[in-house]
């Protein structure tokens, strides 16, 4: 784990190079974040290129840090065309989440490659549910599938309470696209993981179950 293999690096260098590119040119910027408005005006591209543009030097490092902890997880079970598979899903299932929460308000905007990261996060997760995560001011590691479950009922949270400057909604759906695009290619889990598989998707039909109550 953590070899840092060419795929890997591969989308680093996608993120830094256009997140520099964003950092130093405005109108780049504002021209390919995640727009409501302009997406719903016909620039789909958006959904794709929003997720290599980050706010700061500080963002970006963040997903990157996370990226390089879990890729390798994802590549030592999939290979390395699987693993972007699984990214570039991550990212446009993150997108199209937002999409459909915030359809009504045009001027919502976000950058980050959060979803397509978290995406790989919970497919790392599914693959490798007892490995241990240590978590800030917790004092021992826990299972990783726990953290992956409070993580998403905390993203729960944050979409219904609209906490802090965080696309929590990407983040839920990148970690879906994660998780049902692994599935896809590892349907045995099914029957070799199927309380763990069951488990990770609680937080999901609990997302599914609030939206048709009109509780997000």
């Amino acid at each position: 784990m953590n070899n840092l293999h060419v795929a890997t690096i591969a989308v680093m260098a996608a993120n830094i190079i256009v997140s520099f590119k964003g950092f130093n040119d405005s109108s780049f910027f504002e021209r390919y974040k995640f727009g409501i408005g302009p997406i719903k005006a016909g620039q789909k591209e958006r959904m794709l290129t929003s997720g290599f543009l980050h706010v700061d030097i500080s963002h970006l490092f963040m997903n990157m840090f996370t990226l390089y902890f879990f890729a390798d997880v994802v590549i030592d079970y999939f290979g390395p065309a699987k693993f972007l598979l699984v990214y570039v899903a991550s990212l446009v299932a993150g997108s199209l989440l937002a999409l459909f929460f915030h359809k009504d308000e045009p001027y919502y905007s976000a950058v980050g490659a959060s979803g397509a990261v978290t995406g790989i996060l919970y497919a790392a997760i599914l693959l490798e549910p007892n490995m241990r995560l240590g978590i800030m001011f917790i004092p021992i590691p826990l299972p990783a599938y726990v953290v992956g479950i409070g993580y998403l009922l905390y993203s729960i949270y944050g979409m219904k309470s609209r906490l802090g400057n965080i696309g929590h909604t990407a983040h839920f759906g990148g970690a879906i696209g994660g998780y049902v695009v692994t599935l896809l290619f590892m349907p045995n889990l099914l029957i070799t993981d199927t309380l763990i598989v069951l488990l990770l998707a609680v937080p999901i039909i609990i997302l599914i179950a609030l939206e048709r109550m009109g509780k997000l």
